[in-house]
């Protein structure tokens, strides 16, 4: 089974799988295939995080290919005469691109944990941009909602936009013959098809022409890491989830760890006493993010301390039960030692038991908006996940410190999160999400839905959601959400109101009584669950 968020991916995944591929095979097909088909956070050119659970010894593992710093980015690369931060230049220019790691993550992935051959996993992708597919309404629409960022650069809008600057109509056949050639670069060449070579070449020179940062031996020192999930335990069921330089899997677990000391499903689905208490353990969750969250090979981050359980009993303490604490009031745990919304997710699963879960992203929808002559493909704008000046808000008005400044190398602070649960030793629940800073309440209240209120995964992805991250002290909450259980979280004095958009977009799949069920998050259109 293959849940993601476009139909002709999770068809090449599946066939994949059909073909005698494990779920590794399979997602790293699905990635490359998203390169093509879904643009705007489908990636070459982006980063991100891959859990794959073996069924072969019941162990998962984390592939850590989040993008880096080039080796000549300072810590004030972003900052103005004036000491401010450069908002445009921190995302819309050649120095918003951090050092890319999707390539490099994909095979290596394949290589460790697969067992099909690059030349097979690629020919889907490489097919799909030389003899094109359909535009979709979902497709066009993603262009049209972007078209005047997009536009603003020559090559962008080459690719994009017809010659009079104009969508390509709904139906037609969409070609991308650059990207063919960049794929082909990798399937001939491996990694040295892509950061060396004629690809490499090609991103270089696009740097020294505007002023960007990356260089050719940025790209030859870029370093795949794989690293230990983070894990916890919360009602019998034992969470896995992403470590650091991603917050994700840190602060779900704290939260579920505070939440862990109330009965949960007593109080009821989205009633105002379970939102209370939830947005409360969220704003103590995102609060030590802005301080003790970064990268943990530069920044000693104390996860065992964060997702400790005596300490979620120390922060639960700090909760009142009947009022909301303002942001302002409450400051990282102070018993504690010295990140697009347009992300993408999608989910595999096999019938040997392997799973993957994979998030990837060029940050912004369709990253910085530059696309790489000659190649097809856009930049990322991760850099702008850094803090360009510690204490400020970041692009999704995150808060963060001294832990995610930029240095040489150094990977951004990220909120990616995917996410597994096993019940009795067993695999039983596999999701994660775009959505900026909104990825971790996603998750969260996605596995959340599923453990305590028994929802089957259609519908615990489905349910209205609410998100809050400290700063700014403002609780969203999705339509669905009862008015009267608004007006109750008011009169409790949270400074609450129903969000103009939706939160996050799940692509989970869970096992049960040995079936799996898969299910696309219907917040937006195009996503797919292929079976075989």
């Amino acid at each position: 089974m293959v849940a993601a968020p476009e139909r002709l991916a999770a068809e090449v995944g599946t066939q994949i799988l059909r073909d005698g591929g494990n779920a590794v095979d399979a997602a790293v097909a699905t990635g490359f295939a998203l390169a093509v088909t879904y643009p705007r956070a489908g990636n070459l050119a982006g980063g991100g995080f891959m859990m794959i659970h073996l069924a072969d010894g019941n162990r998962q593992t984390l592939i850590d290919y989040r993008e880096s710093a080039p080796a000549a980015a300072t810590a004030d690369l972003f900052l103005n005469a004036e000491g401010e931060v450069d908002r445009m230049r921190q995302f819309f220019s050649h120095r918003a691109a951090g050092t890319p790691g999707t390539v490099a993550g994909m095979i290596y992935a394949l290589e460790k944990y697969g067992t099909m051959s690059l030349r097979e996993v690629l020919r889907p992708a490489i097919e799909l941009a030389s003899k094109g597919f359909e535009v979709t309404w979902a497709l066009d629409y993603e262009l049209g909602n972007r078209k005047e960022r997009l536009l603003a650069n020559p090559e962008a809008a080459r690719l994009f936009f017809d010659k009079n600057g104009a969508r390509f109509p709904v139906g037609s056949r969409f070609r991308q013959p650059d990207l063919a050639w960049t794929l082909k670069q990798i399937q001939r060449r491996g990694v040295d098809g892509f950061y060396a070579g004629k690809v490499a070449d090609r991103i270089v020179a696009d740097m020294i022409a505007h002023d960007g940062l990356m260089t050719h031996q940025d790209l030859i020192d870029y370093k795949v890491i794989e690293r230990e999930p983070v894990r916890g335990t919360y009602r019998g069921y034992e969470i896995v989830a992403t470590p650091p330089p991603s917050s994700g899997g840190i602060h779900i677990i704290q939260i579920l760890n505070i939440l862990e000391g109330y009965d949960v499903s007593a109080w009821g689905h989205n009633s105002a006493a379970y939102l209370h208490h939830l947005t409360e353990a969220m704003k103590l969750a995102y609060a030590d993010r802005s301080q003790y969250l970064g990268d943990p090979d530069y920044f000693e981050v104390p996860t065992a301390r964060l997702t400790d359980k005596e300490y979620a009993a120390s922060q639960r303490s700090r909760i009142d039960s009947e009022r909301a604490t303002p942001s302002a009031e409450i400051q990282p745990g102070i018993d504690l030692p010295y990140e697009s919304h347009d992300t993408t997710h999608y989910t595999v699963a096999d019938a040997a038991g392997n799973v993957v879960s994979n998030t990837y992203t060029l940050n912004f929808s369709f990253g910085s908006h530059i696309a790489v002559p000659g190649t097809g493909m856009l930049l990322n704008n991760e850099m702008a996940d850094f803090a360009a000046k510690p204490g400020t808000a970041n692009a999704f008005s995150l808060v963060e410190g001294e832990a995610n400044t930029i240095a040489p190398g150094k990977r951004p602070l990220s909120s990616m999160t995917p996410t597994m649960v096993f019940a009795d030793g067993e695999f039983w629940l596999a999701t994660g999400s775009p959505g900026g800073s909104t990825i971790i309440t996603t998750v969260l209240q996605t596995i959340l839905n599923a453990m305590d209120f028994n929802m089957n995964i259609a519908t615990a992805g489905a349910e209205a959601r609410i998100h809050h991250q400290w700063m700014p002290d403002k609780l969203s909450l999705e339509r669905g959400i009862s008015p009267d259980t608004l007006e109750l979280l008011l009169q409790r004095g949270h400074n609450a109101n129903m969000s103009t958009r939706t939160l996050g977009r799940v692509q989970s799949i869970q096992k049960i009584d040995n079936l799996l069920y898969g299910a696309t998050d219907t917040r937006r259109p195009g996503g797919w669950v292929a079976t075989w």
